[in-house]
């Protein structure tokens, strides 16, 4: 039987992928370049990436989603962008421009073709 699983159970992190996905997080695992503290409503540019990752129509990262899960909010994340990639013309790689009102984390989350679901974080103070 199929659709047994949670949808929070088909992504997977870094700290949690096991059997054959070990040898994936290095390649699939997002990496989210940020300030590790920023002032409130300050702008700054975050940067996700994955790789190194193959970029062909058969095997490739097809789109990178962010969102913020920000610290005393009732509900969380805030989405913050996704983009669309195509195979072979794009690489895995976004750049965004975020201001936060409050600390938080940072959430990346990405699809590969192949491999699923994967995503990373990373926590920003506000202050």
């Amino acid at each position: 039987m199929t659709g047994q699983h949670s949808f929070g159970n088909l992504i997977y992190t870094y700290d949690a992928a096991a059997g054959e996905a070990l040898g994936k997080r290095e390649s699939h695992t997002p990496k989210i370049e940020a300030p590790a503290q920023v002032k409130p409503d300050e702008l700054f540019s975050l940067k996700v990436t994955v790789g190194p990752h193959p970029n062909t129509v058969e095997h490739s990262i097809r789109w990178i989603m962010v969102m913020f899960e920000e610290e005393g909010r009732a509900f969380n994340p805030v989405f913050l962008g996704k983009v669309s990639l195509n195979p072979v013309t794009t690489q895995p790689e976004v750049i965004i421009s975020v201001k936060l009102p409050k600390s938080g984390v940072i959430h990346a989350l990405e699809y590969c073709n192949l491999h699923g679901l994967w995503t990373g974080k990373k926590e920003i103070k506000v202050q």
